[in-house]
């Protein structure tokens, strides 16, 4: 199986629970719910993704020992011996879980790296992933319905928060959507969290301080 790459780096992680971890973020080309072209947008299952993932920029590499090899070299090369590091890579998209299989999986765990996915939940995934972030997109079903984090991108259309809150998730985050609106969409998401407290508020943070 080839697997094919649209970016592979180190950075800060600006989202969600684990907001301000260092990680290495490897980024699939390619999803489920949208072609990744502007003009296929309006008829696209997701019509308000902000993220770049046509082509294999990266590179398309032809085995999953491959991937894992320069997933390792992109940790900056450093003995830690801190207790609290554990190495942490995060799978994301477009849609991850249309690549990552479990022997890659099975593979990283070897080297002790601690998985997460950011996925939209409607693929089944691997085994033994360590943290699993789905983000719902309205009118497209969940098979992942158990994780550590649901982000849920807000306001969609016809979407209510609550019908969300019956599914096994360890948090709930409300992320304003990132649009013309987005400072509208700022203080609905505060004022829904503040009447709702068992949501969080989440914000990528990582475009503020402008880091990948």
């Amino acid at each position: 199986m080839s697997f094919y790459i649209k970016e592979l780096f180190y950075t800060i992680q600006g989202e969600g629970v684990q907001t301000g971890r260092p990680a290495v973020f490897c980024r699939f080309s390619g999803c489920n719910l949208w072609s990744g072209k502007e003009k296929d947008r309006a008829i696209a299952k997701c019509q308000f993704c902000d993220t770049d993932f046509l082509n294999a920029d990266f590179g398309i590499l032809d085995s999953e020992e491959q991937l894992v090899a320069n997933i390792l070299q992109t940790f900056p090369q450093n003995n830690y011996t801190h207790p609290s590091y554990k190495p942490y890579v995060v799978f994301t998209g477009g849609e991850p879980s249309l690549q990552l299989n479990q022997v890659i999986i099975n593979l990283l765990h070897k080297y002790h790296i601690e998985i997460a996915i950011e996925t939209n939940g409607t693929i089944p995934l691997p085994k033994h992933i360590d943290w699993i972030t789905v983000s719902p997109k309205e009118g497209n079903e969940l098979v992942t319905t158990v994780g550590n984090e649901l982000k849920l991108v807000w306001p969609q259309q016809n979407c209510d928060p609550e019908k969300y809150l019956t599914l096994e998730f360890d948090n709930f985050i409300l992320q304003p959507k990132d649009d013309k609106n987005l400072s509208n969409n700022i203080q609905i998401c505060i004022e829904y969290c503040m009447k709702h407290p068992y949501w969080k508020l989440g914000l990528q943070s990582h475009k503020w301080i402008g880091i990948r």
